[in-house]
């Protein structure tokens, strides 16, 4: 630990301009052959975190369109507690973009966090037909 951090170099504190969208434990069937957790699986929590925000602006249907980043920044283990937190970055006429990221608490070392992914996605309001439709802004 350093003088001038009052936490290991590895932990990092949350965030406090993004909001808390989902938590999460990983279980031993989410493993892959390594022991780690499935990137696949990872990637398909970030997608159900992103969408929560959009959601509630596009009242209605959408749809993932892009993943525009995505960052494993360190494994994830069976039994972290995942935090995401989200926030929305872009607001278009039919899409919205969000920028998601993991923290973990290692089951071993609660109330300290270490940011494992980070990812932005975009995500578009569709219509009963799947066709792309306009956000209303108000």
């Amino acid at each position: 630990m350093s003088a001038t951090s009052p936490l290991p170099p590895e932990t990092v504190a949350l965030p406090v301009d993004q909001e808390l969208v989902l938590k999460v434990i990983p279980m031993p069937a989410d493993c892959n052959a390594n022991g780690d957790i499935f990137g696949g699986w990872v990637m398909a929590q970030v997608d159900l975190a992103g969408a929560v925000l959009p959601a509630r602006y596009v009242n209605g249907r959408m749809a993932t369109v892009a993943v525009n980043q995505f960052i494993f920044k360190q494994p994830v283990k069976v039994g972290d507690i995942l935090s995401f937190f989200a926030q929305v970055t872009r607001i278009g006429n039919t899409s919205i973009t969000v920028r998601v990221e993991v923290f973990a608490e290692r089951f071993r070392a609660q109330g300290q966090y270490l940011k494992v992914t980070e990812a932005s996605l975009t995500y578009v309001a569709i219509d009963d037909q799947g066709r792309p439709r306009s956000i209303d802004k108000s």
